[in-house]
């Protein structure tokens, strides 16, 4: 059993990818550029809402559009993240079942810091410490160790000045190959979540090892 546990947000605690698509098509729809299907989203998200909104737009950041449209897509999406927004069937009873046993938890996700806070607050009162994209503070997004450091540095976790020295109390849980990376970079075990973004193969391609089908699966790893 793992003292603490780092979970990504999207794909691995919340469904969020409707919001998202809605959030991005109506960027898109205000400059009259094509949209994208929810399959389409699903691809384009993972490694935060710039690059997501870069991989939507025809031609990404060259477009001359593209600020405008990437503010709107900002603005819609902290007014409606909770639309459709839920919880994967599992995670309340294992988030309830980790602070029984006095397990530590933390979120850390490329989602903006304000919508990232937001989220947790409002699904996961239980989790302690929720760490979003916040690089004008010098904290790098995923796959750099960044967010992990802080979520464990607000934690009162102590770590030790080279990754690979880390004990394997804690672990890392996420649905995605930017997941995976960002446990390699932070020096932590990782489990992977069939229920998210990306399936078995895709995250077998990229090196994970070890899989939880259900949510409470990770309470046996």
């Amino acid at each position: 059993m793992f003292k603490t546990y780092i979970f990504d947000l999207d794909g691995t605690l919340l469904d969020t990818l409707q919001d998202l698509a809605n959030s991005v098509n109506y960027a898109l729809r205000q400059h009259s550029m094509p949209e994208h299907s929810t399959d389409d989203i699903r691809c384009f998200v993972g490694n935060g809402v710039r690059l997501l909104m870069e991989r939507a737009v025809p031609d990404g950041a060259r477009n001359p559009q593209f600020e405008a449209a990437f503010a709107i897509f900002r603005q819609h999406y902290m007014q409606h993240s909770l639309d459709t927004t839920r919880p994967y069937d599992g995670i309340h009873e294992l988030i309830h079942e980790l602070k029984a046993r006095g397990c530590r938890m933390a979120v850390v996700s490329n989602k903006m810091m304000a919508a990232t806070q937001e989220l947790v607050r409002h699904f996961f009162p239980d989790i302690e410490v929720a760490i979003g994209e916040h690089e004008a503070a010098g904290i790098k997004k995923k796959p750099a160790p960044d967010t992990v450091y802080e979520a464990m540095r607000q934690l009162n976790i102590p770590l030790t000045s080279h990754p690979s020295s880390l004990t394997y109390d804690s672990v890392y849980v996420g649905d995605s190959d930017v997941d995976l990376a960002t446990a390699r970079n932070s020096g932590l075990p990782c489990i992977s979540v069939l229920w998210g973004f990306r399936d078995r193969d895709f995250l077998k391609a990229h090196g994970a090892t070890t899989f939880a089908e259900h949510p409470l699966d990770i309470l046996e790893l």
